[in-house]
């Protein structure tokens, strides 16, 4: 498949949104963005279209786009939606001792590329953040679950990235939270790891 200009900005245009780049809010025409990626008008119209859709954005004829605010009830329904599906991952990794172990490997990892980022490096801490939640539930082995929760941790990158920019302060209450999920998952208390996920996640999105 051929990956156009249209892809290229809907991809470039995407990530700015999610790392609050573009905050909520602002409005921005097709001109800034073809300027910006170096494009014509008619791929960024395109990939408005499909971030529209997707949405990310509100099209208004003659003036732009309107960057979707993230709203009080859909961080509500990210946080509730991540409670279920993580807490489910968990209860089902837990139950084999060889994709626990791999777990507790690759969250090692993550843990260690957190303490190498730089707090003032939002965008970056955001998608270690996301990854993660998304190790976690790809270790549950749920296809359909993995697949729903892309959009979600699209969702939860973008509510980690506007938290962050509010201050470097959550920066440790992440990590330390993110330590002491790891740790209950290698004890193998999945209740455990659903007490402290729904605490994390008040903590640093309620």
């Amino acid at each position: 498949m051929t990956y156009s200009a249209a892809d290229r900005v809907f991809d470039e245009v995407k990530e700015l949104i999610l790392t609050c780049e573009l905050p909520g809010g602002e409005l921005i025409s097709e001109g800034e963005i073809a300027q910006r990626c170096e494009v014509s008008r008619t791929p960024v119209r395109e990939a408005f279209l499909r971030l529209s859709a997707e949405g990310w954005m509100k099209l208004y004829p003659k003036r732009g786009a309107l960057i979707v605010p993230i709203g009080e009830q859909e961080a509500r329904d990210v946080v509730d939606a991540r409670v279920v599906v993580e807490s489910h991952a968990a209860t089902s990794v837990v139950g084999s001792s060889a994709a626990l172990a791999d777990l507790v490997d690759r969250l090692e990892q993550n843990l260690a590329a957190h303490r190498a980022t730089d707090p003032a490096d939002a965008a970056q801490f955001a998608r270690l953040d996301a990854q993660f939640h998304q190790l976690i539930v790809g270790a549950g082995d749920n296809a359909l679950l993995g697949d729903f929760y892309v959009s979600l941790g699209e969702r939860q990158r973008r509510m980690t990235a506007a938290r962050l920019g509010r201050g470097h302060s959550v920066v440790d209450v992440i990590f330390d939270d993110h330590e002491a999920l790891a740790k209950v998952l290698a004890d193998g208390d999945a209740d455990g790891f659903a007490r402290l996920l729904v605490a994390h996640l008040h903590r640093v999105h309620g």
